[in-house]
């Protein structure tokens, strides 16, 4: 299994940031992603640009402070958990993710494509959450 975090504090308020995570309807901020099919309240699925598609499970949600899924596709398996706690300066977040890898050859390259895929993520959240 494959592990990766990233934590980083925001300048927006809590329930900004916490609304635009766990958001299903409004994903025109994410970089990576084309659509977002819901199937029902606890699983929904994402496609990315490069045409790959993801489930997802919802597990946990704990309103403004954890928010966690399964996640599935023809690569990888795993969990993505988002820790949510507001500072004086903000919101800071942690988000974590652990994989299992489908393919062999995909090892090499995992852990820097976990921390590029989060950098990615968290960058699209600070401009969608920032700019206002």
């Amino acid at each position: 299994m494959i592990k990766s975090a990233i934590k980083s504090l925001l300048q927006a308020d809590l329930t900004s940031v916490w609304g635009s995570v766990t958001s299903l309807h409004d994903f025109s901020w994410r970089s990576d992603i084309i659509s977002i099919e819901i199937l029902d309240e606890r699983h929904f699925k994402e496609t990315s640009k490069d045409g790959y598609e993801t489930s997802f499970t919802i597990t946990v949600v704990e309103p403004l402070m954890k928010y966690s899924f399964l996640m599935d596709n023809e690569n990888l398996s795993g969990e993505w958990t988002g820790y949510f706690t507001q500072t004086g300066g903000g919101t800071e977040i942690l988000f974590t993710e652990s994989v299992r890898l489908k393919k062999w050859w995909l090892y090499p390259f995992a852990k820097w494509y976990l921390k590029k895929r989060q950098k990615q993520y968290v960058s699209d959240l600070r401009l969608k959450c920032e700019r206002k």
